[in-house]
């Protein structure tokens, strides 16, 4: 028992208690230098625990000497804190180059009261030349606290290896102590990233991206005209095929052979600006099952279509096609054709759409694309990502497990990447970043990646992907909004929970601080009574079919563009953010969702059960004062309404102390992930189309057949009892239907001669009676009911 209780208690939120906010000790020394001699608390990063960094701003030299013997000189700069050494890169033949490159360093790791800057010259055969130096004492070092501009670089003249005297040459720089709220913080070099060089610097940043701006392209292919065919023995059963980037999409073909074709119908499409895909159209000719002549042909860019923000109608155009083949030489030799085929378009940029990227399941935004229709924010969110704890090693770095841990955030349009930790199951990133809510029914998505793209000479491990491979998850958060407090913080520990094929694992805790804060209670208000999308969703909604391809186009264009980014978010980032697999068939996830719908109906069990234990009189006392409300509400029907919402609200007041005090966070009880069956999980993680042996695959579709089997069963019996209902008037049993109608007349004098309320009263005495006046029999109604005819006995 206790053995089953660990786990349950590690897959658990936990509540932690975090430094939260930028507080400066005490400590400051005479002369205002070194840290200032109060507490200061700003509100800029006051979701994170204050980290604080020596930063060392290289802005350039000037005066340098030069080499005697080569006549020029190739400086760089080195900056030297204890035993961490940060370079600039260096220039050929130059004496005043200029670097403008910050170098940080963590001040829980300085262990050195000096500082040192040396100026070098690059020596490409023996050991690299000394120019001079720099020395700061670590005591003297200003303290800067944002939101103060930044310090004033100064000019320093040079020193020799003493110390003693000054040598020609001078250096500009700005030293201060500082937070990881500097603006100088993001591009910086970092002191714990030293064994980082080349590419591999630039994907360790932190940065932010947005994601691009999506729109619905509606091609309406009306008709086309003076279309032809090679084939002049027969006229051209037409169709229209529509190709923008990699989606490719048909009309149907024209029922009916002529020159003069007819569809009306809508092609969709995702677009992204900058628009750099084309409109590419071709009329082509159903020749054979597997043969197709290409009559024309059309490219558009996508620049040129009107973009509509509401239901109107958009004005249709006539294209000239160009005439593909042999046929186009021809034309090109006259100066003008007699006649042209074309075509018949109404093609519209859909703005009033919110174009989905990710499921609506945990949708993230709801605004239209086009930003004229947007409403005012109603809220801002902030997440500080402080850290995480006991990350499993994802790959082996000099035989030894390691793990390079970043972190992704998405809500809405805007993404954000933290900066890479190396080497640590215990990272600390202590970010704080900001998002606008426009609908409190939206959740933030926080996922943590393993970095495999720093070079050097990782391998895979137990995680995922080395060097150059993709980047492993470690794991994911999902919270949603509406279930926070408005201006409280939130802090705790997430467990990060993967899904492996041995199981489900948990890799670590991701630690967050999260405050939602109200900017305006009445359109909150107003919100939650609109409908969740924009409304274009509903006057011309999409199909499902269309909805789902819609839907991976657009996440690919998203993890595309995301992609080409510097330093790039990578697609397996994008679609693991996304849940681009989340629509894959799921033995797992169908048994999740089922027990969810019997958990659903669970309080309707247990009412029915109560009135049934009140029906057979097992507490004859709440029995009595069932009848007693009974009789009250039969003789004061006027209280019936009044009564049920008195109770409802009396209910949520009571439910009111017992309410969850923290964000839902991922269930394995729930999400069906503890008990799962091995097979289900490999059938889980399978590739589509299917990559196992022809036995798995056989016993994998019988295990699914058997499924189908029982569900093909339930829908059979509504379906009989449906049709037993219909049977009471369509005279398919005539003895029965005749019963009944003679009943029904019989019932309608009664019902209109006794008054309602005997009849209500009658009823429900009848329906709580004492169980010595019931029978174990089935009753009148329930045995004519099952007698009804169905239409079972006339299916194969």
């Amino acid at each position: 028992m206790q053995a089953s209780s660990k786990p349950q208690e590690e897959y658990k939120l936990k509540d932690t208690h975090p430094q939260l906010g930028e507080r400066w000790p005490h400590g400051g020394v005479r002369g205002g230098g070194g840290w200032i001699s109060s507490d200061r608390v700003t509100s800029t990063y006051d979701l994170v625990e204050q980290m604080h960094y020596l930063y060392v701003r290289v802005v350039k030299a000037k005066d340098l000497p030069t080499n005697p013997v080569t006549g020029g000189c190739d400086p760089y700069i080195e900056v030297k804190l204890g035993n961490y050494r940060g370079k600039t890169k260096h220039f050929e033949k130059k004496t005043n180059p200029e670097w403008y490159q910050v170098f940080a360093f963590s001040k829980d790791k300085i262990q050195s009261s000096v500082l040192e800057v040396y100026v070098r010259e690059k020596d490409m055969v023996s050991r690299d030349d000394y120019l001079g130096k720099v020395v700061f004492d670590m005591h003297e070092v200003p303290t800067r606290v944002p939101p103060d501009s930044p310090l004033a670089p100064q000019w320093y003249r040079l020193e020799d290896r003493r110390g003693d005297s000054k040598v020609k040459g001078e250096v500009m720089l700005a030293v201060w102590m500082g937070t990881q709220a500097d603006e100088a913080f993001p591009e910086a070099w970092h002191s714990d990233a030293a064994t980082v060089h080349g590419e591999g610097v630039f994907n360790i940043r932190s940065k932010v991206y947005v994601s691009p701006k999506l729109w619905y392209l509606r091609v309406n292919v009306i008709e086309a005209q003076d279309v032809e065919s090679q084939d002049k023995s027969q006229l051209p059963q037409v169709f229209v095929k529509a190709q923008v980037g990699n989606q490719v999409l048909k009309t149907k073909t024209c029922p009916t052979r002529t020159t003069s074709p007819f569809w009306n119908e809508d092609l969709i499409f995702v677009a992204a600006e900058p628009f750099e895909e084309m409109l590419a159209m071709t009329v082509e000719n159903k020749m054979s099952s597997s043969k197709d002549e290409v009559m024309g042909r059309l490219s558009l860019p996508l620049h040129i279509f009107e973009r509509r923000m509401d239901h109107r109608a958009v004005h249709s155009q006539w294209f000239n096609l160009e005439r593909f083949g042999f046929g186009a030489l021809e034309g090109d030799k006259r100066n003008e054709l007699k006649f042209s085929s074309r075509v018949h378009l109404r093609v519209c940029l859909e703005g009033a759409y919110h174009v989905l990227d990710e499921s609506t399941m945990y949708i993230s935004d709801q605004r239209p694309t086009a930003r004229q229709l947007w409403k005012q924010p109603i809220g801002i969110l902030e997440v500080g990502i402080l850290s995480a704890q006991g990350l499993l090693p994802m790959k082996t770095k000099d035989g030894r497990g390691t793990t390079d841990a970043y972190c992704v955030a998405k809500y809405g349009q805007k993404w954000v990447r933290t900066r890479t930790i190396l080497e640590t199951s215990t990272p600390k990133w202590n970010e704080q970043y900001t998002w606008e809510v426009y609908d409190p029914c939206t959740v933030i998505t926080i996922g943590v990646f393993d970095n495999c793209h720093l070079g050097g000479n990782d391998k895979p491990g137990g995680g995922g992907g080395g060097g150059g491979g993709k980047d492993s998850r470690i794991g994911k958060v999902r919270i949603r909004l509406s279930t926070l407090e408005t201006d409280r913080i939130y802090t705790h520990a997430y467990p990060l929970l993967v899904l492996h094929p041995s199981g489900v694992k948990k890799m670590g805790e991701l630690q967050l601080a999260v405050r939602f804060t109200c900017l305006s209670l009445a359109n909150m208000i107003y919100v939650y009574g609109h409908p969740l999308l924009p409304k274009m969703h509903y006057l011309h909604p999409f199909t499902v079919n269309q909805l789902d391809s819609l839907r991976y186009q657009a996440m690919n264009i998203v993890a595309v563009r995301l992609g080409r980014a510097e330093p790039p978010l990578r697609k397996e980032v994008v679609e693991y953010m996304l849940d681009v697999d989340s629509h894959m068939w799921s033995m797992r996830r169908s048994k999740a969702n089922f027990f969810r719908i019997v958990s659903l109906f669970s309080g309707f069990i247990s009412m029915s059960r109560w009135l049934g234990e009140v029906c057979h009189w097992k507490n004859p006392i709440t029995s009595v004062l069932v009848h007693v409300l009974f009789l009250i509400l039969i003789c004061y029907p006027e209280l019936i309404l009044p009564t049920i919402f008195l109770y409802m609200f009396l209910i949520g007041i009571w439910n009111f102390r017992f309410r969850p005090r923290h964000p839902p966070h991922m269930d394995t009880k729930l999400s069906w992930a503890e008990a799962v069956h091995p097979d289900e999980l490999d059938e889980e993680f399978d590739t589509f189309p299917t990559s196992k042996p022809q036995d798995v695959v056989r016993m994998r579709y019988d295990r699914l057949r058997s499924v189908a089997g029982r569900i093909q069963t339930v829908v059979g019996d509504m379906a009989t009892q449906g049709e037993r209902f219909q049977a009471l008037l369509s005279w398919r049993d005539p003895r029965a239907t005749s019963l009944y109608i003679v009943f029904c007349l019989i019932a309608a004098v009664v019902l209109y001669v006794t008054p309602f309320k005997m009849l209500a009263l009658a009823a429900g005495l009848f329906w709580l009676r004492h169980p010595r006046f019931r029978s174990k029999m089935p009753s009148v109604p329930s045995n004519f009911f099952r007698r009804l005819p169905a239409r079972s006995d006339s299916m194969l």
